[in-house]
């Protein structure tokens, strides 16, 4: 099969409006090479390397890149996303060079060049995450195992809004509660938490590709007995009272359904919400109280923020947020 890359040369301001607008297009994923990268500090605590080569990023804003099947509706999915990102300028946005082009790439040589950049990664205190081609043998009795293909429209499990993810559910994730994961992507969150010791997880997504990818991920991990993978929109498709529920996707996503998110959890329940940019933080967080969730922590790695909020246990009821 064959897959378009879609490269957009935009500025940094933009580069969440058109990442939002890539996925709208039909992209499960994106890859950002943003100008600064090369100039942040970047955590190493669990042992992670950086070297980052300045020529591998643009010499100003940033280039947003996603991968579209080609087939007879890509040129005109190529205008319409062309037009859209030329309209952002209407809402304020500076679009830096605006620059759209687009490149074919085999399904195999992308597999292959996963593979030349793709290695161990231990990204939390417990957590390693390892692709499948590689032989690894743990460091330590405790250390998690978190094998992962990441095919070709989802990442490598690293971003840092991944990473915040793990981090809180490893502080949080108690023996036998039920998860749910929202926007599951390649299913590593649910993966995390069963081996955390999960009991019940739903894994949810929108994406049909991304549902198969997760239920392919949790078989890989020897859990898909235990990984329900639902295809759906947000909680539309769940059913349960989750402890925990995790949503590592957009800002402007979330603050659409955090009163369901409060409804659906258990009293004390928690919701761990990422991707979120930084200057859409207040916005994720101001949403999250008027829902009747208390900020119990927010974490930042690099330009990302997590949230972690609680369900209060009394004082906080279901009747309220329906008033």
């Amino acid at each position: 099969m064959k897959w378009a890359e879609i490269s957009v040369h935009t500025s940094t301001e933009a580069v969440e409006a058109v990442s939002n607008l890539l996925y709208e297009a039909g992209a499960s994923g994106v890859v950002i090479e943003d100008s600064r990268e090369p100039d942040l500090e970047h955590d190493t605590r669990f042992g992670e390397l950086y070297e980052l080569d300045r020529a591998d990023y643009p010499a100003e804003g940033a280039i947003v890149k996603a991968y579209l099947p080609v087939n007879s509706f890509l040129p005109e999915t190529v205008n319409e996303l062309k037009n859209e990102i030329s309209n952002l300028v209407s809402y304020g946005l500076d679009i830096g060079p605006n620059s759209v082009t687009q490149s074919e790439v085999d399904e195999e040589d992308w597999s292959t060049a996963w593979k030349d950049y793709y290695h161990p990664v231990k990204i939390s205190k417990r957590f390693t995450i390892v692709p499948t081609w590689e032989d690894y043998e743990r460091l330590s009795t405790d250390e998690l195992i978190i094998e992962l293909d990441p095919g070709m429209a989802f990442g490598t499990g690293t971003h840092p809004t991944t990473v915040m993810c793990l981090q809180a559910l490893e502080k949080t994730v108690c023996e036998g509660d039920e998860v749910v994961d929202i926007g599951t992507g390649s299913g590593v969150l649910s993966i995390g938490a069963a081996l955390l010791g999960a009991g019940r997880i739903t894994a949810l997504d929108l994406d049909e590709v991304a549902v198969e990818s997760a239920r392919q991920n949790a078989e890989l991990n020897g859990l898909a007995g235990q990984i329900d993978v639902r295809h759906g929109n947000l909680l539309d498709a769940y059913d349960g009272r989750p402890d925990i529920a995790v949503a590592n996707i957009l800002a402007e996503v979330i603050v659409t359904f955090t009163d369901d998110a409060y409804r659906t959890l258990k009293p004390g329940g928690l919701f761990i919400t990422s991707g979120i940019i930084a200057q859409k933080k207040d916005e994720v967080k101001d949403a999250l109280a008027a829902s009747g969730f208390s900020i119990e922590e927010v974490m930042v790695m690099e330009d990302w923020t997590a949230i972690i909020a609680r369900k209060p246990e009394a004082g906080g009821t279901d009747a309220e947020i329906l008033s």
